[in-house]
């Protein structure tokens, strides 16, 4: 079996299963228990499962209980300020991508009323733009994430192969210090990595919160980013790594 496949059942199993030993994989793959050992490392390395003694477990989504309209009432001007100054990078005519998020859900806001077309999981960014007559809204298809009003799986994925998109802009749980891009939500980090592959421009929307944040599931390098928008008070250390790595470094 090759590799890949094997990282994809693997990961079916372990979602399924909520807790595979290595004993167990191996026989069911029919490989042996050391190239288990190796397929583990590797995928917790990614951040796609937690490696543990013996095994592997599903990595948690930090975000479940947490309900929607808290994440957008924390930290609002902050978010406010960097979904203005994204804004500004749109212009009419423009295919955007927006993620989820409560910023997203903001910048939303801010292009209503401008000929754009805007393409989303963000049942939020739905709710902001569904009776726009000017913006053109294209919905991703996929399956309901209700706690954080988003669409996810292979039905999004899928739709995302068939976006050409401008730019996407792109929100995250955390920017870790040598510029890595982090997320706690194990559906989200697929659509992420798809919405990048589909724009012209990546720009990441993180308020100075954001350094370093939270998040085990590593979405992608600086080097994977174009822009990126924060406030002043953000790590400058984190700042330097990410312009190092030729990011343009925006302060909203």
């Amino acid at each position: 079996m090759l590799q890949r496949l094997r990282h994809a059942e693997i990961m079916r199993r372990v979602r399924t299963s909520g807790a595979t030993s290595v004993r167990d994989l191996a026989s069911q793959l029919g490989v042996s228990p050391s190239t288990i050992r190796r397929d583990l490392e590797v995928l917790d390395r990614d951040g796609t499962l937690r490696r543990v003694r013996g095994g592997a477990l599903p990595c948690a989504d930090a975000d479940a209980d947490r309900p929607f309209a808290e994440v957008a009432g924390a930290d609002g001007q902050d978010k406010e300020a960097v979904a203005a100054r994204a804004a500004r990078l749109v212009a009419d005519g423009d295919v955007v991508l927006l993620d989820i998020g409560t910023t997203t859900m903001r910048l939303a806001r801010r292009l209503r009323g401008r000929r754009v077309t805007v393409v989303t999981s963000s049942l939020a960014v739905l709710d902001v733009l569904r009776t726009d007559p000017e913006v053109e809204l294209l919905l991703l298809g996929g399956m309901v994430r209700r706690p954080y009003h988003s669409l996810v799986g292979v039905l999004t994925e899928a739709a995302l192969g068939q976006v050409v998109a401008d730019r996407v802009f792109l929100g995250a749980s955390g920017v870790r210090p040598d510029g890595q891009l982090v997320d706690t939500t194990l559906a989200e980090v697929p659509l992420k990595r798809a919405m990048m592959a589909a724009a012209g421009q990546v720009v990441l929307l993180v308020d100075r919160h954001k350094f370093p944040g939270t998040g085990a599931l590593r979405v992608c390098g600086p080097e994977d980013i174009d822009v990126i928008i924060t406030n002043d008070g953000a790590d400058e250390a984190t700042l330097r790594a990410c312009a190092a790595a030729g990011v343009e470094v925006l302060l909203a």
